[in-house]
């Protein structure tokens, strides 16, 4: 037996490889596939299931495209009404794989097809869970999601995920793995461990939700508190993954080819797309094609460009680093983008050597922007609202990056302001959105509140707003 996960830090996404006697079974998978098909052909196995704990929100899985291309069957838990050919097991159904078994627990609270797989053995022993996020490590899955399609609120939801938690999950063996769909970073739970694999005795010790002595009442009120609005493209990636999607071949084909700057600003032009640069945040800052915006790479990059572009509907450019024009356009896919129409060849060096117009970002080091604070300069947080109530410049504005669209009126019209983050990424995606709304007069603050607090310019915290530190 042979158990792989398949973690991708981008999205704090788990996916699993799991192999028994020539045939593999994947849990979860992401968009592209080829990687697992790969696996197995390595291992001389066989892909004979695709396991899906549920129709996920933060990502398109690639159970549709993986099932075409392998013949193997695509696993729902009950209740699941996918609008493809897929098995919807029952409740306790057992599937075969080698010598070892996948047994099905239907876990609903977090939506409600939503199941775990536990894999037993071939000595019949309860080996892992696949718990999808039914489980997290340090938390449970959110259960504000689904509340639409299940007719219910989020507190019954919730009482339901109680549930399924204490009947179906905490009645396991301790020493019984737990391989959850996602880890620390994930916008589908709200207290993660930054672990991916844990026993479930030690999360049974660490985990709020599974203390022994819970209350229903107690459980519901502490998984739905501080429960932030879930991104707008979730939906989206619902739908895609219930009734299925382009190949993802057709979309790389269709998101590399390669303009030239007169092409590229036809495109741009012509078809409303937006500009979406994701080289490093200075090369942004030092010249960018005007009103494009910045979501680099190096960062949380498919997650941000969910929460700030929402629909997937979008026709997207892209300005990228040489080379990396396949691994952009994957990225993407992976949260459901998929009308990218092409990239600028030769980059901002063929725009600007084309006689193009370019924008820059005004920015300042730590230094000099404490010299700023000290005359009274207008500074703006863009930072979550829990790092803002942490520590935060003194007199600062908290305008959210997740947000910024609902504090645009908040911004001086004609009085140059400073924007910062933590270390000057989502410093630069705001600037971008700013610009791209006409407002020019900010200067970015780079290395954020690192190094601003190296420093010594004067911060505070939200409890003690009179204490500087």
């Amino acid at each position: 037996m042979k158990i792989e996960q398949i973690y991708t830090g981008c999205l704090a996404q788990g996916a699993y490889y799991i192999e028994s006697e020539g045939e593999a079974a994947i849990v979860d998978p992401l968009r592209e596939v080829k990687p697992y098909i790969k696996k197995a052909k390595e291992d001389g196995a066989k892909i004979k299931y695709i396991f899906e704990t549920h129709f996920h929100a933060d990502f398109v899985s690639g159970h549709v495209t993986l099932a075409k291309e392998t013949g193997a069957a695509i696993v729902y838990g009950p209740t699941a009404k996918p609008a493809f050919d897929a098995i919807i097991a029952e409740d306790g159904q057992e599937f075969q794989l080698g010598k070892v078994t996948i047994k099905v627990l239907h876990t609903p609270g977090h939506t409600m097809e939503s199941s775990t797989f536990l894999l037993i053995d071939e000595n019949g022993k309860d080996h892992a869970i696949f718990s999808g996020d039914t489980l997290f490590l340090g938390d449970v899955g959110r259960p504000d999601l689904a509340q639409k399609a299940a007719h219910m609120t989020q507190e019954e939801l919730a009482g339901t995920l109680y549930e399924s938690l204490r009947n179906k999950i905490m009645p396991l063996a301790d020493d019984v793995i737990v391989y959850p769909a996602h880890g620390a970073g994930s916008a589908c739970g709200k207290n993660m461990m930054k672990e991916t694999v844990d026993t479930l005795g030690n999360q049974k010790k660490m985990n709020y939700a599974l203390r022994a002595n819970m209350t229903k009442e107690e459980f519901v009120d502490e998984v739905t508190e501080g429960l932030l609005p879930p991104p707008q493209y979730f939906p989206m990636n619902v739908k895609m993954n219930k009734e299925g999607y382009e190949d993802i071949d057709v979309v790389l084909n269709r998101g590399t080819h390669a303009l030239s700057p007169d092409a590229f600003e036809v495109a741009a032009n012509e078809t409303g797309a937006i500009v979406l640069d994701v080289r490093h945040q200075d090369d942004f800052a030092k010249a960018h094609v005007p009103r494009s915006i910045f979501i680099g790479l190096n960062g949380s990059f498919a997650p941000w460009v969910g929460a700030l572009i929402a629909d997937v509907e979008q026709p997207i450019l892209l300005v990228v680093p040489e080379g990396k024009e396949e691994e952009t356009v994957t990225r993407l896919s992976r949260v459901g983008f998929d009308h990218t129409l092409g990239y600028l060849k030769g980059g901002l060096e063929a725009w600007k050597a084309a006689g193009k117009e370019y924008d820059t970002v005004p920015n300042v080091d730590a230094k000099e922007f404490k010299k700023m604070v000290d005359k009274g300069v207008p500074v703006f947080d863009v930072r979550k609202e829990s790092e803002y109530k942490a520590e935060h410049v003194v007199d600062a504005h908290l305008t959210p990056l997740d947000y910024l669209n609902d504090h645009l009126a908040e911004f001086p019209e004609k009085e140059t302001f400073y924007i910062h983050c933590r270390s000057g990424y989502r410093s630069m995606v705001a600037a971008s959105i700013l610009k791209s709304r006409g407002i020019h007069n900010l200067v970015d603050v780079s290395g954020g509140f690192e190094d601003i607090k190296k420093e010594g310019v004067p911060v505070t915290d939200y409890i003690c707003p009179s204490t500087l530190k």
